[in-house]
């Protein structure tokens, strides 16, 4: 029996992995749960699966259940984690401060099923030398990984990335100045957290997938390719050397890169919606107009670039997301208030994690600023 850690517990990829585990009681146990702030929905988690640890970082709340201790704070956080004798952790958190914790599974020996993509966008350059068991949970890397025959060394001419396009996909980015929050969260296939919706509708996400296949898959840029596949039923697809193309299908869902990452190298039945080809479908993929996507742009020149740009990237373009959604600036202006701050930053090599929460906190402080400067009112 596994002994899985969640941190993130709360969220969408953090909810569809406890679906999982009550899938499979004989295969898995729940050890941890980690919460940021939704503390009634975390102690009802924690009452069903009585983890040895759980801990709730914004928050403290009365709590008393045998056989479970309760941490609280960030520093407590990681203190459930690393206490709870996982063998799994699963980084399912948003943002910046799920690089603390993916950091804390490798120290552990753990393996790190990872679902939050500021790791490796932020901390690429920290957390792959340290040569620990990294399996990925987006459904691209998943699919790039299992095409890879579940080798991240594997060669290849080209990784292949495949996007919907979100829910302007037809539009240029000069006709969206006046999109509300709710037409940016009506994603076309896929159901998920607001942050990640928002990214999705910029193209900001795919920017952040190809700088997580450069560190995953020791990919050069150039060999690193998006393209837009509507229906998202092929998740990625790899190009080899002789032209032969490999590609990962499904119906969009979560469960099977969130349940593979837990039972690898196995894989077990699941209750996914599953593609039966008793009536005619067709798949359409179309090239990338990267002028209608200056995010996806600005992420690629970070990434590039390297060093601490695209930690600057991510805090802005956060500070930036979280602002639109409350009505404080509009849709164009997330990329505005990004590109602002990242061209404020110095590229830096990269050397521990103190240095980037430092430009984090730096480029968060800058952004809020520019908001509250600029756009205040709006």
């Amino acid at each position: 029996m596994k002994k899985i850690a969640l941190v993130g517990s709360t969220g969408s990829i953090g909810v569809q992995t406890l679906s999982v585990v009550s899938a499979h009681p004989d295969m898995f146990e729940i050890c941890a749960l980690v919460a940021h702030s939704s503390a009634e929905k975390w102690l009802t988690q924690v009452a069903r699966f009585r983890p040895r640890c759980a801990a709730l970082v914004g928050g403290e709340v009365s709590s008393s259940l045998g056989g479970t201790s309760f941490f609280f704070g960030e520093e407590g956080a990681l203190r459930a984690v690393e206490e709870s004798g996982a063998d799994i952790v699963v980084v399912a958190c948003g943002g910046f401060a799920g690089l603390k914790y993916s950091l804390l599974a490798l120290k552990m020996g753990a393996r790190l099923a990872l679902a939050n993509k500021e790791t490796l966008v932020c901390g690429g350059d920290i957390v792959m030398p340290s040569g620990g068991e990294i399996i990925p949970v987006d459904s691209e890397h998943s699919a790039i990984w299992q095409c890879l025959s579940f080798r991240r060394d594997a060669r290849f001419r080209n990784l292949i990335i495949t996007a919907s396009g979100g829910p302007f996909r037809d539009r240029q980015f000069s006709e969206l100045e006046g999109v509300t929050a709710a037409q940016a969260l009506a994603h076309p296939t896929w159901n998920m957290g607001a942050k990640i919706t928002i990214d999705s509708a910029t193209l900001l996400n795919k920017g952040y997938e190809v700088i997580e296949a450069h560190h995953l898959y020791s990919a050069p840029y150039g060999r690193i390719k998006t393209v837009i596949q509507p229906q998202s039923i092929v998740h990625s697809l790899v190009e080899f050397e002789d032209g032969a193309l490999l590609a990962q299908m499904s119906h969009p869902t979560m469960e099977v890169p969130i349940q593979l990452a837990l039972t690898y190298p196995e894989r077990v039945s699941s209750s996914v919606r599953r593609m039966t080809f008793d009536e005619p479908f067709s798949l359409a993929f179309e090239p990338l107009v990267r002028k209608k996507y200056p995010l996806y742009d600005l992420a690629l020149s970070c990434g590039e670039a390297g060093g601490l740009l695209p930690t600057a990237l991510n805090a802005a373009s956060e500070e930036a997301v979280h602002a639109f959604l409350k009505d404080k600036i509009g849709f164009c202006d997330i990329f505005r208030v990004a590109e602002e701050v990242v061209s404020s930053s110095e590229r830096c090599a990269v050397v521990s994690y103190e240095q980037l929460a430092e430009e984090d906190a730096r480029c968060r402080a800058l952004a809020q600023k520019i908001i509250l400067k600029r756009y205040n009112g709006n």
